[in-house]
């Protein structure tokens, strides 16, 4: 089974579950892990997938960022959930790029479970860091590009 299968297949299970997801945790477990794993990783291999990444900012200590996708024992994802009911549209991705500021990471997500934001400054590593929305995908509807 390919990448768009697992998420088709992840797609028709959203109409049950949508109703009973009422927390972020839920929305975790029910939602995100199973999209991680769909994308190939093992959600249940902390060496590949950590929950709960510590990435303090600053003198700001406890900062952890929902999952973090490893290579190496360093961050190459990072992902930032929110509740499946969360409008990202009101979400700011300003915790995102804190957790940006303090890790290796140069591809983040910020997800509600339905639609999944990818970030990245891959075109301007060098550069202070100011990632860009590059791509969208809700599992409703499939991908589209950033707005």
């Amino acid at each position: 089974m390919d990448l768009i299968d697992r998420l088709r297949e992840l797609a028709l299970r959203l109409p049950k579950q949508l109703p009973h997801l009422s927390t972020e945790e839920a929305t975790k477990t029910a939602l995100v892990m199973p999209f991680i794993g769909a994308l190939g990783y093992n959600v249940f291999d902390p060496m590949e997938v950590m929950p709960e990444f510590t990435a303090d900012v600053g003198m700001k200590k406890g900062e952890k960022v929902d999952y973090a996708i490893l290579r190496n024992g360093q961050p190459i994802i990072l992902f930032e959930c929110k509740w499946s009911g969360c409008n990202l549209d009101e979400q700011r991705a300003s915790q995102l790029y804190r957790y940006f500021s303090v890790t290796p990471a140069r591809l983040g997500v910020l997800t509600n479970g339905v639609e999944y934001r990818f970030y990245s400054d891959l075109d301007e590593p060098d550069l202070e860091w100011r990632p860009t929305q590059s791509m969208a995908y809700d599992m409703r509807s499939g991908p589209r590009p950033s707005s």
